[in-house]
Order: structure tokens, then C-alpha cells, then sequence
């Protein structure tokens, strides 16, 4: 969506010469998420985000400081967003009674739910990914609702897996090693709440590999310089469908924006195999 708010922000941050993150030097395992994104000077993210992403929430940021915040206020909304009945890619379905069927859920927030989906769909074990929005108070949020950062929601991936041919603790590798989890609030320069990093668990098994993971990982990243990990472990809340045009959005659209990017640091405790970074449908 090429609006006037993301137009104005994108001249407003080049005139202004703003750019922000830092790179950290990692040994990267050819498996990992690992480039020099985090070194791009923001303007150059969101002019390519501005093509098809509504930036309210900088938007709101930026005018904050001028003296001219937006109004829009998000509110609840009986109807909830329908998606596709199948996959784009995996042909399976979007909605179901999956434990029914013998599978099990996982629900992560590592920034832009875009390249974060297309990670866990290239997962093996995987039988079903959807992205949408969680953790937040508004029922049934829009894209645009939840960009305002008002609503409170992040967006996130839900899994769905087999737990005959994966487990949790490797979609928890998958999570880990694709995204900073020393930032707050904002993957590189995706800033806002929406992009925070937090874990949803099901149930204690969840919850207990989730902070052994959590603890293993921060010991790593200690040595390497990182500060503390702030992602969030807390229960599962209610999931809430994105628009169809965000599911799968990076297989419809294969030169689409990808912001998400790992430390380059992560070390499994298992011996897996994760995915890697090439261009896949």
C-alpha cells in the first residue's frame, strides 16, 4: 500500500538521515540467518515496505515529535478475518481441529510475521503455518489496528506440527536462531510492539523448553557481546487470523520485503538440521 503517512515518513527519516541497530560478529553456521540488514539505514526499509505495509505506528512516532500524533483509535469487532481455506504452499489447511487430527500448536513473535511464516512453513514436521495477531486487547484486530501500536497485539506465526517428525524444542531452534532477541520492541528496523519477541506456550512441557532454551541461548550470546534476551514467555492468548494477503505473503510474492534476520550466533543443544536462507517458495 503506497499511502500518503508512509510517503511522508519515508522523506521525513531520508531528510533526516536516520538509521538504527548495530552488528554484532558471530561464527555463522551455514544454516542460520545471517547478513548485514541490520547495518541498512531505515529509510531504505521502509521505502520498500511502503509498496505494499501502512507504517502507522512510526508514523505515530515521528509525529509525536512534530506536534501532529494521528487519532485513530482501534476498536473490537464482532466479525473475525476469514483467510483461505489451504495453504499457498503446503496445500494443507489454514483452519481446522488439528489436535483432532494429532497435531500440536506453536505460536512465536519474531518481528514481520512475513519472513518469519516462511521459515516455519520450510520447517520439516511442519504440517501447517498462519500468520495473525495475538497478546494484545483488541478482539478481532485489522492490520491497520494493530500497526497504531494501541492494541497491544504482536505479530506472530502460528505452527502447526507434527510431533511425529519434529519436536518443540526444534521449532524453539527455528525461533532462536532467525531473529535478534536482545531487541526490544522492533527487529532491526521494524520498530514498534507488534514486532516484540515473545513465545506463547500451550502448556508447561512449552513453557519449561522455552526457558531452558532461553537460558542456554543467553549464555552464548554473553560471550558474544549481546546484551540481555528479552523475549517474552507467557501463556498462549487467542489467535487472531491476518488478512489473506499476508498468508504466505513471501511465496505469493517472491521479491517481497524481508526484514527478519538472526545473530548468527544460535547453537542448537540437539544436532538439527535448520532452515536455510535461500529463496524458496
Amino acid at each position: 500500500m503506497n499511502s500518503p503517512r508512509c510517503t511522508f515518513v519515508g522523506s521525513f527519516l531520508v531528510s533526516k538521515g536516520l538509521s538504527f541497530g548495530k552488528s554484532h560478529s558471530c561464527w555463522k553456521h551455514s544454516n542460520y540467518s545471517k547478513y548485514n540488514y541490520f547495518r541498512r539505514p531505515l529509510s531504505h526499509s521502509i521505502l520498500l515496505k511502503q509498496q505494499t505495509r501502512t507504517r502507522m505506528g512510526l508514523f505515530d512516532q515521528v509525529f509525536e515529535k512534530i506536534g501532529k500524533r494521528g487519532g485513530y483509535e482501534p476498536r473490537d469487532r464482532e466479525e473475525a478475518i476469514i483467510p483461505s481455506e489451504k495453504h499457498y504452499v503446503l496445500g494443507t489447511p489454514l483452519s481446522a481441529n488439528f489436535e483432532e487430527m494429532g497435531y500440536q500448536y506453536a505460536l512465536f513473535g519474531l518481528g514481520c510475521f512475513w519472513g518469519a511464516e516462511r521459515k516455519f512453513w520450510q520447517t520439516k514436521g511442519v504440517y501447517s503455518t498462519a500468520v495473525g495477531y495475538a497478546g494484545g486487547k483488541t478482539k478481532n484486530p485489522t492490520y491497520e489496528d494493530v500497526c497504531t501500536d494501541r492494541t497491544g497485539h504482536a505479530e506472530v506465526v502460528r505452527v502447526v506440527y507434527d510431533p511425529k517428525n519434529t519436536s518443540y524444542e526444534q521449532l524453539l531452534d527455528v525461533f532462536w536462531a532467525n531473529h535478534d532477541p536482545t531487541q526490544l520492541n522492533r527487529q532491526g528496523n521494524d520498530i514498534g510492539t507488534q514486532y516484540r519477541s515473545v513465545i506463547f506456550y500451550y502448556n508447561d512441557q512449552q513453557k519449561r523448553l522455552a526457558e531452558e532454551t532461553k537460558r542456554h541461548f543467553q549464555e552464548i550470546l554473553a560471550k558474544k557481546g549481546y546484551g540481555k534476551i528479552v523475549t517474552e514467555i507467557i501463556p498462549a492468548s487467542v489467535f487472531y487470523f491476518a488478512e489473506d494477503y499476508h498468508q504466505q505473503y513471501l511465496a505469493k510474492n517472491p521479491n517481497g520485503y524481508c526484514g527478519l534476520g538472526g545473530t548468527g550466533c544460535y547453537e542448537p543443544r540437539q544436532d538439527i538440521e535448520l532452515p536455510s536462507n535461500k529463496i524458496a517458495s
